[in-house]
């Protein structure tokens, strides 16, 4: 395979032979995907990737107009995926019904200008919808902004809440990825790569949401995020991580933000809620009134209430049933405030516990289940698999008709919802959540993949 990103390395200070090798290993050992059999057009066919100008926006690391720029990976199946090197977004993904009529099944913004605008604003009052972005330092929410390590406490932006969202203010969806298409007869992809600082989202006394000053994540990082597609429709997210520094941990939890509705993002008001999905998982995280997990490792049982998915089940079916059990011990009404947790999100955007893996839950790369989604007009099934241990499902409880998407309809609850593939919200303040700390040198290897198929 063509080493795609041997060019990208050559700024990264710090053991950048290290660093670069493991990105190179990781993206060359992709090659050994079973691919899909080609698909025979008067001859072999194999995925493409193409790259255009999108604009130019300020990179807020330089505070210097940068270009930004959209790749096309397409397939030989009808399916085609356009990804931002601002955000690492996904804008688009266009694919076929099981009567062959194609579909952007994502939400997205038509142009870099609203993507700067509306995606994740750097406001203190729940900065956007996110639509398709790449989700760093921190993915999720962390309690009041702040948590202990390297025997100091870390303060970081309050945007959400009392609490701190996806990275705070100014998160990776906010930046400009350096990258590079490539493609083989496996596969077509682009990898992206973002350096980010030692105290990255730090702030001033008095800036926004730091009102005390905000010290930002510890030690420098080197992040990949590498997307690929293939014949089978599988869309890869291959995600690689190296903490940079000699002496100091970190806290990181990547993923992509993107909204589905398989029905295509133009499709009527509320039309994904009548879509099925199913998770593979016995058991998610409560939270307490600002959507905050409630310190169960093992999270409660989805079992007679709204969260149980295990079977399909349309995703309006159950959304508005507060009146319904959803397992809280009686112990935590004080942080619950003795709301129904439906009620407490508007709907469901809570952490799913992925079952442990079994040979039956075991996918492509060797990655377990984590949830289907079925539309049953158009055919589309999408399935998602990770190694991760949990899953965001969140059903777009926030999106309230002022945004234009991409086809020039706003966007409602009931518009598309999202997997986003991660460990726990929090996990920095709860020792008995997986950890998510990145120890100095140490290096972090996770994949995720969208699978579409009608």
């Amino acid at each position: 395979m063509r080493p795609v990103l041997r060019g990208m390395l050559g700024s990264s200070a710090v053991r950048v032979g290290a660093v670069g090798a493991l990105a190179l290993a990781m993206v060359t050992s992709l090659a050994a995907m079973r691919a899909a059999p080609a698909v025979k057009a008067g001859g072999s066919c194999s995925p493409t990737v193409s790259k255009q100008f999108f604009g130019k926006t300020v990179e807020p690391y330089t505070g210097k107009l940068t270009p930004v720029f959209r790749y096309t990976l397409t397939n030989c199946t009808g399916t085609r995926v356009r990804i931002l090197t601002y955000g690492g977004i996904v804008q688009s993904i266009t694919t076929p019904s099981r009567h062959g009529r194609e579909a952007d099944v994502v939400l997205g913004f038509r142009t870099l200008k609203d993507y700067v605008q509306f995606d994740s604003p750097p406001v203190t009052a729940n900065g956007g919808p996110y639509f398709g972005e790449t989700i760093g330092r921190y993915g999720n929410r962390i309690a009041k902004g702040t948590f202990k390590l390297n025997g100091k406490t870390y303060t970081l932006p309050i945007n959400n809440g009392v609490n701190s969202l996806h990275g705070g203010l100014v998160g990776f969806g906010n930046h400009i990825w350096a990258s590079r298409g490539f493609q083989n007869h496996v596969f077509s992809g682009v990898a992206l790569k973002l350096v980010s600082p030692n105290g990255d989202a730090s702030g001033k006394p008095g800036s926004p949401g730091c009102p005390n000053g905000c010290t930002g994540y510890p030690a420098r990082i080197t992040v990949f995020v590498t997307y690929t597609l293939d014949n089978a429709g599988q869309l890869g997210i291959h995600y690689l991580v190296h903490n940079d520094s000699r002496h100091l941990s970190t806290v990181t939890n990547l993923t992509n933000h993107s909204y589905f509705n398989l029905a295509g993002e133009a499709a009527p008001a509320g039309s994904a809620y009548s879509q099925f999905v199913q998770m593979n998982s016995d058991n998610y995280s409560p939270t307490d009134t600002t959507q905050i997990p409630l310190p169960l490792a093992h999270g409660v049982p989805v079992a007679g209430t709204p969260f149980d998915f295990r079977r399909p089940h349309t995703i309006g079916s159950r959304i508005d049933d507060v009146s319904a059990p959803d397992n809280v011990p009686a112990s935590f009404a004080s942080a619950t405030g003795g709301k129904s947790q439906l009620l407490i999100a508007q709907g469901y955007d809570h952490n799913w516990i992925l079952n442990p893996q079994t040979a039956s839950t075991t996918g492509p790369l060797g990655l377990n289940l984590a949830a289907h989604a079925f539309d049953p007009r158009s055919g589309r099934l999408l399935t998602v698999w990770t190694d991760q241990p949990g899953v965001q499902f969140y059903s777009g409880n926030f999106l309230n008709g002022t945004l234009v998407g991409i086809s020039g309809h706003t966007y409602r609850q009931g518009a598309g919802y999202t997997f986003e593939t991660q460990h726990f919200p929090n996990s920095p303040n709860e020792p008995a959540f997986p950890s998510t700390t990145l120890g100095p040198g140490k290096t972090l290897k996770s994949t995720t993949i969208f699978a579409f198929s009608s």
